[in-house]
Protein backbone atom coordinates (compact mmCIF):
# COMPACT_ATOMS: atom_id res chain seq x y z
CA UNK A 1 0.00 0.00 0.00
CA UNK A 2 3.27 2.52 0.63
CA UNK A 3 4.62 1.33 -2.32
CA UNK A 4 1.53 2.28 -4.07
CA UNK A 5 1.07 5.87 -2.46
CA UNK A 6 4.71 6.31 -3.45
CA UNK A 7 3.57 5.35 -6.94
CA UNK A 8 0.96 7.79 -7.28
CA UNK A 9 3.11 10.64 -5.29
CA UNK A 10 5.52 10.35 -8.01
CA UNK A 11 3.13 10.78 -10.66
CA UNK A 12 1.59 13.61 -9.22
CA UNK A 13 4.72 15.33 -9.03
CA UNK A 14 5.34 14.98 -12.34
CA UNK A 15 2.35 16.31 -13.94
CA UNK A 16 2.62 18.89 -11.80
CA UNK A 17 6.17 19.72 -13.46
CA UNK A 18 4.39 19.22 -16.56
CA UNK A 19 1.77 21.30 -15.94
CA UNK A 20 4.38 24.08 -15.12
CA UNK A 21 6.48 23.49 -17.69
CA UNK A 22 3.65 24.62 -19.59
CA UNK A 23 2.31 27.01 -18.31
CA UNK A 24 5.83 28.89 -18.29
CA UNK A 25 5.64 28.03 -22.28
CA UNK A 26 2.63 29.50 -22.43
CA UNK A 27 3.82 32.57 -21.16
CA UNK A 28 6.39 32.66 -23.43
CA UNK A 29 4.14 32.66 -26.10
CA UNK A 30 2.02 35.10 -25.04
CA UNK A 31 5.07 37.56 -24.33
CA UNK A 32 6.45 37.25 -27.93
CA UNK A 33 3.05 37.79 -28.91
CA UNK A 34 2.81 41.16 -26.73
CA UNK A 35 5.69 42.19 -27.51
CA UNK A 36 5.29 41.61 -31.61
CA UNK A 37 2.31 43.86 -31.08
CA UNK A 38 4.12 46.32 -29.65
CA UNK A 39 6.61 46.62 -31.82
CA UNK A 40 4.03 46.97 -35.28
CA UNK A 41 2.32 49.43 -32.79
CA UNK A 42 5.92 51.42 -33.00
CA UNK A 43 6.54 50.90 -36.56
CA UNK A 44 3.33 51.94 -37.27
CA UNK A 45 3.35 55.43 -35.55
CA UNK A 46 7.08 55.69 -36.76
CA UNK A 47 5.95 55.00 -40.04
CA UNK A 48 2.79 57.43 -39.70
CA UNK A 49 5.27 60.18 -38.33
CA UNK A 50 7.30 60.35 -40.98
CA UNK A 51 5.19 59.12 -43.87
CA UNK A 52 4.45 62.75 -44.70
CA UNK A 53 8.65 63.57 -45.69
CA UNK A 54 8.97 60.11 -46.80
CA UNK A 55 6.28 60.19 -49.32
CA UNK A 56 7.90 63.75 -50.69
CA UNK A 57 11.37 62.42 -50.71
CA UNK A 58 10.22 59.65 -52.67
CA UNK A 59 8.86 60.83 -55.57
CA UNK A 60 11.09 64.17 -55.14
CA UNK A 61 12.21 66.13 -58.00
CA UNK A 62 14.92 68.23 -58.54
CA UNK A 63 13.28 72.02 -57.62
CA UNK A 64 16.50 74.64 -58.41
CA UNK A 65 20.39 74.56 -58.33
CA UNK A 66 22.09 76.98 -56.48
CA UNK A 67 25.71 77.11 -58.26
CA UNK A 68 28.58 79.64 -57.65
CA UNK A 69 31.02 77.15 -55.13
CA UNK A 70 34.25 75.84 -57.76
CA UNK A 71 34.49 72.85 -55.06
CA UNK A 72 33.22 70.92 -51.99
CA UNK A 73 30.41 71.83 -50.20
CA UNK A 74 31.25 71.00 -46.99
CA UNK A 75 29.08 72.29 -44.76
CA UNK A 76 24.92 73.75 -45.47
CA UNK A 77 22.50 75.20 -42.79
CA UNK A 78 18.91 76.68 -43.15
CA UNK A 79 17.99 79.84 -41.13
CA UNK A 80 15.14 82.25 -41.65
CA UNK A 81 15.38 85.91 -40.90
CA UNK A 82 13.25 88.85 -41.01
CA UNK A 83 10.48 85.91 -42.03
CA UNK A 84 13.11 85.02 -45.46
CA UNK A 85 14.62 81.78 -45.99
CA UNK A 86 18.37 81.41 -46.77
CA UNK A 87 21.02 78.73 -46.71
CA UNK A 88 24.50 79.47 -45.66
CA UNK A 89 27.53 77.33 -46.82
CA UNK A 90 31.43 77.07 -46.69
CA UNK A 91 33.14 75.28 -49.34
CA UNK A 92 36.48 73.81 -50.20
CA UNK A 93 37.14 76.96 -52.30
CA UNK A 94 37.75 78.91 -49.01
CA UNK A 95 34.67 81.06 -49.44
CA UNK A 96 31.17 81.24 -47.37
CA UNK A 97 28.20 82.27 -49.39
CA UNK A 98 24.58 83.31 -48.61
CA UNK A 99 21.48 82.32 -50.35
CA UNK A 100 18.05 83.35 -50.77
CA UNK A 101 15.82 80.28 -51.14
CA UNK A 102 12.19 82.21 -52.26
CA UNK A 103 13.94 84.29 -55.10
CA UNK A 104 16.45 81.40 -55.85
CA UNK A 105 19.64 83.52 -55.94
CA UNK A 106 23.00 84.15 -54.41
CA UNK A 107 22.92 87.04 -51.97
CA UNK A 108 26.04 87.42 -50.44
CA UNK A 109 30.13 85.76 -50.50
CA UNK A 110 32.30 86.10 -48.36
CA UNK A 111 36.30 86.11 -49.29
CA UNK A 112 38.90 86.68 -46.79
CA UNK A 113 39.80 83.03 -45.34
CA UNK A 114 43.34 81.48 -47.49
CA UNK A 115 42.12 77.56 -46.83
CA UNK A 116 39.11 75.84 -46.89
CA UNK A 117 36.06 76.93 -45.10
CA UNK A 118 34.72 73.20 -43.00
CA UNK A 119 31.80 74.85 -41.34
CA UNK A 120 29.10 78.39 -41.73
CA UNK A 121 26.95 78.61 -39.28
CA UNK A 122 24.38 81.72 -38.83
CA UNK A 123 24.69 83.47 -35.52
CA UNK A 124 21.05 83.04 -32.90
CA UNK A 125 23.29 85.58 -31.14
CA UNK A 126 24.11 88.48 -33.25
CA UNK A 127 20.45 88.08 -34.97
CA UNK A 128 18.99 89.13 -31.21
CA UNK A 129 21.42 91.99 -31.78
CA UNK A 130 19.78 92.83 -34.80
CA UNK A 131 23.10 92.23 -36.65
CA UNK A 132 22.73 89.06 -39.19
CA UNK A 133 25.65 87.33 -39.01
CA UNK A 134 27.25 84.67 -40.61
CA UNK A 135 30.31 82.99 -38.24
CA UNK A 136 33.30 80.32 -40.54
CA UNK A 137 35.56 77.98 -39.36
CA UNK A 138 38.46 77.15 -42.18
CA UNK A 139 42.22 76.00 -42.34
CA UNK A 140 43.59 78.85 -42.31
CA UNK A 141 43.54 78.63 -38.01
CA UNK A 142 40.79 81.33 -37.82
CA UNK A 143 37.16 81.79 -36.82
CA UNK A 144 35.13 84.27 -38.75
CA UNK A 145 32.42 86.33 -38.26
CA UNK A 146 30.64 87.98 -41.15
CA UNK A 147 28.22 90.96 -41.05
CA UNK A 148 25.37 89.45 -43.84
CA UNK A 149 24.56 93.38 -45.41
CA UNK A 150 28.25 94.15 -46.20
CA UNK A 151 30.23 91.36 -46.07
CA UNK A 152 32.47 92.53 -44.22
CA UNK A 153 34.25 90.44 -41.02
CA UNK A 154 34.29 92.30 -37.79
CA UNK A 155 35.16 89.71 -35.31
CA UNK A 156 37.79 86.77 -35.50
CA UNK A 157 38.82 83.80 -33.15
CA UNK A 158 42.21 82.59 -33.82
CA UNK A 159 42.79 78.75 -32.78
CA UNK A 160 46.84 79.28 -32.33
CA UNK A 161 48.71 77.11 -35.27
CA UNK A 162 45.91 74.42 -35.69
CA UNK A 163 43.21 74.75 -37.98
CA UNK A 164 39.74 75.29 -37.18
CA UNK A 165 37.09 71.67 -38.34
CA UNK A 166 33.78 72.83 -37.09
CA UNK A 167 32.02 75.33 -35.16
CA UNK A 168 28.60 75.19 -33.33
CA UNK A 169 26.52 77.72 -31.42
CA UNK A 170 25.30 77.00 -28.42
CA UNK A 171 21.44 76.20 -27.68
CA UNK A 172 21.04 77.78 -24.30
CA UNK A 173 21.64 81.59 -23.73
CA UNK A 174 20.18 82.24 -27.10
CA UNK A 175 23.19 81.08 -28.77
CA UNK A 176 25.88 83.17 -26.87
CA UNK A 177 28.60 80.66 -26.69
CA UNK A 178 30.75 79.19 -29.77
CA UNK A 179 32.02 75.39 -30.01
CA UNK A 180 35.04 74.09 -32.05
CA UNK A 181 36.85 71.60 -32.68
CA UNK A 182 40.45 71.92 -34.01
CA UNK A 183 43.26 69.65 -35.73
CA UNK A 184 45.29 69.08 -32.90
CA UNK A 185 42.05 67.61 -31.08
CA UNK A 186 40.97 70.16 -28.51
CA UNK A 187 37.88 71.41 -28.08
CA UNK A 188 37.46 75.34 -27.14
CA UNK A 189 34.35 76.77 -26.12
CA UNK A 190 34.08 80.73 -26.43
CA UNK A 191 32.64 83.51 -25.13
CA UNK A 192 30.74 85.29 -28.69
CA UNK A 193 30.28 88.39 -26.75
CA UNK A 194 33.75 88.98 -25.55
CA UNK A 195 35.89 87.00 -27.94
CA UNK A 196 37.72 85.06 -25.27
CA UNK A 197 37.86 81.50 -25.34
CA UNK A 198 36.84 79.89 -21.55
CA UNK A 199 38.03 76.53 -21.56
CA UNK A 200 39.61 73.88 -24.04
CA UNK A 201 38.35 70.30 -23.59
CA UNK A 202 41.34 67.65 -23.89
CA UNK A 203 40.80 64.16 -24.59
CA UNK A 204 40.45 63.65 -28.31
CA UNK A 205 43.94 62.14 -30.08
CA UNK A 206 43.38 63.47 -32.90
CA UNK A 207 41.17 66.18 -35.23
CA UNK A 208 38.20 67.22 -33.85
CA UNK A 209 35.94 67.33 -37.28
CA UNK A 210 32.11 67.67 -35.26
CA UNK A 211 30.75 68.92 -32.57
CA UNK A 212 27.50 69.25 -31.18
CA UNK A 213 25.87 71.16 -28.20
CA UNK A 214 22.69 68.98 -26.56
CA UNK A 215 19.21 70.06 -27.31
CA UNK A 216 17.89 72.82 -25.66
CA UNK A 217 16.00 71.93 -22.51
CA UNK A 218 12.51 72.48 -21.98
CA UNK A 219 13.11 73.76 -17.87
CA UNK A 220 16.27 75.68 -18.78
CA UNK A 221 16.84 78.59 -17.24
CA UNK A 222 19.42 81.33 -18.38
CA UNK A 223 19.40 82.33 -15.23
CA UNK A 224 21.29 78.90 -13.54
CA UNK A 225 25.18 80.17 -13.59
CA UNK A 226 26.69 76.60 -12.01
CA UNK A 227 30.04 76.01 -14.37
CA UNK A 228 31.80 77.40 -16.63
CA UNK A 229 29.05 79.11 -18.51
CA UNK A 230 25.97 78.47 -16.56
CA UNK A 231 25.25 75.39 -18.79
CA UNK A 232 24.43 73.01 -15.61
CA UNK A 233 22.89 69.93 -17.30
CA UNK A 234 23.88 70.12 -21.01
CA UNK A 235 26.94 68.59 -22.68
CA UNK A 236 28.66 68.64 -26.05
CA UNK A 237 29.33 65.99 -28.18
CA UNK A 238 32.67 65.67 -30.71
CA UNK A 239 33.77 63.02 -32.95
CA UNK A 240 37.41 62.64 -34.34
CA UNK A 241 39.74 61.49 -36.60
CA UNK A 242 40.85 59.10 -33.79
CA UNK A 243 37.60 56.89 -34.44
CA UNK A 244 36.01 58.17 -31.18
CA UNK A 245 32.70 60.16 -30.13
CA UNK A 246 32.97 62.07 -26.86
CA UNK A 247 30.45 63.65 -24.47
CA UNK A 248 31.40 66.47 -22.57
CA UNK A 249 29.76 67.92 -19.62
CA UNK A 250 29.45 71.61 -19.74
CA UNK A 251 28.86 72.26 -15.82
CA UNK A 252 32.56 70.54 -14.83
CA UNK A 253 34.04 70.29 -17.86
CA UNK A 254 34.74 67.02 -17.60
CA UNK A 255 34.88 63.90 -19.98
CA UNK A 256 32.02 61.76 -19.25
CA UNK A 257 31.88 58.89 -21.81
CA UNK A 258 33.92 57.77 -25.35
CA UNK A 259 32.20 55.66 -27.62
CA UNK A 260 34.06 53.22 -29.22
CA UNK A 261 33.34 50.90 -32.23
CA UNK A 262 33.62 53.22 -35.42
CA UNK A 263 37.10 52.10 -37.74
CA UNK A 264 37.36 55.61 -39.08
CA UNK A 265 37.55 58.78 -38.42
CA UNK A 266 33.94 60.34 -37.69
CA UNK A 267 32.87 63.84 -39.50
CA UNK A 268 29.26 63.83 -38.24
CA UNK A 269 27.31 63.09 -34.96
CA UNK A 270 23.70 64.46 -33.75
CA UNK A 271 21.63 64.31 -30.81
CA UNK A 272 18.12 63.07 -30.99
CA UNK A 273 15.90 65.93 -30.14
CA UNK A 274 12.63 64.27 -29.11
CA UNK A 275 12.38 62.83 -25.77
CA UNK A 276 9.07 60.82 -26.63
CA UNK A 277 10.12 59.46 -29.58
CA UNK A 278 10.67 55.45 -29.97
CA UNK A 279 14.43 55.80 -28.64
CA UNK A 280 13.69 58.67 -26.24
CA UNK A 281 16.33 61.39 -25.81
CA UNK A 282 19.37 59.97 -24.83
CA UNK A 283 20.89 58.70 -27.87
CA UNK A 284 23.37 60.05 -30.30
CA UNK A 285 24.15 58.80 -34.02
CA UNK A 286 27.29 59.29 -36.04
CA UNK A 287 28.42 58.88 -39.20
CA UNK A 288 32.13 57.99 -40.05
CA UNK A 289 34.66 57.00 -42.79
CA UNK A 290 34.17 53.31 -41.92
CA UNK A 291 31.40 53.67 -44.28
CA UNK A 292 28.90 53.06 -41.38
CA UNK A 293 26.16 55.26 -39.54
CA UNK A 294 25.94 53.99 -35.36
CA UNK A 295 23.26 54.81 -32.83
CA UNK A 296 24.66 54.94 -28.94
CA UNK A 297 23.40 54.82 -26.11
CA UNK A 298 23.85 58.22 -23.83
CA UNK A 299 23.13 56.88 -20.72
CA UNK A 300 24.97 53.40 -21.35
CA UNK A 301 28.11 54.46 -23.68
CA UNK A 302 27.00 51.66 -25.52
CA UNK A 303 26.38 51.04 -29.51
CA UNK A 304 22.84 50.06 -30.18
CA UNK A 305 22.63 49.81 -33.66
CA UNK A 306 24.84 49.86 -36.69
CA UNK A 307 23.68 50.36 -40.23
CA UNK A 308 25.83 49.27 -43.45
CA UNK A 309 25.04 50.06 -47.02
CA UNK A 310 27.45 52.76 -48.10
CA UNK A 311 30.10 52.22 -50.20
CA UNK A 312 31.92 55.33 -49.18
CA UNK A 313 32.71 57.69 -46.30
CA UNK A 314 29.70 58.81 -44.33
CA UNK A 315 30.30 62.66 -44.48
CA UNK A 316 26.56 64.01 -42.62
CA UNK A 317 24.08 62.41 -40.69
CA UNK A 318 20.58 64.00 -39.49
CA UNK A 319 17.45 62.47 -37.79
CA UNK A 320 14.53 63.23 -40.79
CA UNK A 321 12.61 65.96 -39.35
CA UNK A 322 9.08 65.39 -37.93
CA UNK A 323 5.37 66.95 -38.27
CA UNK A 324 5.99 69.23 -35.34
CA UNK A 325 9.31 70.62 -36.32
CA UNK A 326 11.01 68.41 -34.19
CA UNK A 327 13.26 65.21 -35.15
CA UNK A 328 11.74 61.79 -35.86
CA UNK A 329 14.36 60.01 -34.22
CA UNK A 330 13.13 56.52 -35.35
CA UNK A 331 14.80 57.46 -39.04
CA UNK A 332 18.43 58.91 -39.83
CA UNK A 333 19.23 60.15 -42.82
CA UNK A 334 22.76 59.93 -43.89
CA UNK A 335 24.73 61.57 -47.05
CA UNK A 336 27.57 59.66 -48.31
CA UNK A 337 30.69 60.09 -51.05
CA UNK A 338 29.32 57.45 -52.76
CA UNK A 339 26.41 60.23 -53.96
CA UNK A 340 23.46 58.87 -52.06
CA UNK A 341 21.54 59.88 -49.50
CA UNK A 342 19.96 56.81 -47.55
CA UNK A 343 16.85 56.75 -45.01
CA UNK A 344 17.30 54.01 -41.73
CA UNK A 345 14.75 52.74 -39.60
CA UNK A 346 15.57 52.42 -36.32
CA UNK A 347 13.53 49.90 -35.28
CA UNK A 348 14.48 47.71 -37.75
CA UNK A 349 17.64 48.39 -38.53
CA UNK A 350 16.95 48.45 -42.32
CA UNK A 351 17.46 51.28 -45.20
CA UNK A 352 13.77 52.22 -46.01
CA UNK A 353 14.74 54.65 -49.05
CA UNK A 354 17.73 56.25 -50.79
CA UNK A 355 18.30 59.54 -52.99
CA UNK A 356 21.12 58.88 -55.93
CA UNK A 357 23.07 62.31 -56.87
CA UNK A 358 23.55 63.35 -60.32
CA UNK A 359 26.25 61.95 -61.89
CA UNK A 360 28.27 65.16 -61.74
CA UNK A 361 27.73 65.30 -58.17
CA UNK A 362 30.41 63.03 -57.52
CA UNK A 363 29.70 63.20 -53.73
CA UNK A 364 27.34 64.10 -51.39
CA UNK A 365 29.30 66.45 -48.59
CA UNK A 366 26.68 67.83 -46.24
CA UNK A 367 22.55 68.06 -46.59
CA UNK A 368 19.62 70.16 -44.85
CA UNK A 369 15.92 69.70 -44.37
CA UNK A 370 14.27 73.08 -45.36
CA UNK A 371 10.45 73.42 -44.37
CA UNK A 372 8.51 75.39 -47.09
CA UNK A 373 7.33 78.77 -45.82
CA UNK A 374 3.62 79.36 -45.65
CA UNK A 375 3.44 81.17 -49.07
CA UNK A 376 5.32 78.53 -50.89
CA UNK A 377 2.81 75.84 -49.15
CA UNK A 378 -0.35 78.06 -50.61
CA UNK A 379 0.62 79.28 -53.43
CA UNK A 380 3.07 77.16 -55.43
CA UNK A 381 2.27 73.53 -54.59
CA UNK A 382 1.40 72.65 -58.04
CA UNK A 383 4.20 74.61 -59.45
CA UNK A 384 7.09 72.49 -57.45
CA UNK A 385 4.83 69.27 -57.78
CA UNK A 386 5.06 69.12 -54.15
CA UNK A 387 2.98 66.83 -52.23
CA UNK A 388 0.68 68.48 -50.01
CA UNK A 389 1.43 66.65 -46.71
CA UNK A 390 5.27 67.73 -46.71
CA UNK A 391 6.56 70.51 -45.02
CA UNK A 392 10.25 69.76 -46.43
CA UNK A 393 12.10 70.19 -48.67
CA UNK A 394 15.93 68.84 -49.15
CA UNK A 395 19.06 70.24 -49.88
CA UNK A 396 22.37 69.30 -50.23
CA UNK A 397 25.60 69.91 -51.04
CA UNK A 398 28.15 68.10 -53.47
CA UNK A 399 31.74 67.47 -54.43
CA UNK A 400 31.37 69.69 -57.30
CA UNK A 401 30.85 72.49 -55.66
CA UNK A 402 26.41 72.97 -56.88
CA UNK A 403 23.84 72.79 -53.92
CA UNK A 404 20.63 71.07 -55.36
CA UNK A 405 16.95 71.63 -53.72
CA UNK A 406 15.07 68.50 -54.10
CA UNK A 407 10.83 68.58 -53.69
Amino acid sequence: ENKQLSHYDTLIKLLEEKNEKLNQDIQKLSNKDEQKENDNTLSSNSKHSSTYTLDLLRSSKLLKIFSGHSNNVNSLQYFSFDGDRFLCSGSSDNTARVWDLDNNKQIQIFNGHSGTVYSAKFSPYHRNHNRPTICSASYDNTIRFWDIKTAKEYQTFKENSTYALTIQFSSFTDGKYLCSGSSDGTIRLWDVETSKALHVFNGHGNGVWCVEFSPLQSSSKDTNNIGVIGGAGYTICSGSSDKTIRLWDIENTKQLVAFNGHEGYVPSVKYSRNETSIVGGNVICSGSGDKTVRLWDIRTGKQIHIFKGHTSYVWAVEYLPSENGGSDTSIICSGSGDNTIRFWDIRTNKQLHEIKGFDDDNGIYSFEFVPFDQGLKNNEKSKNNTSECCGYTLCYGSRNGLIRVLG
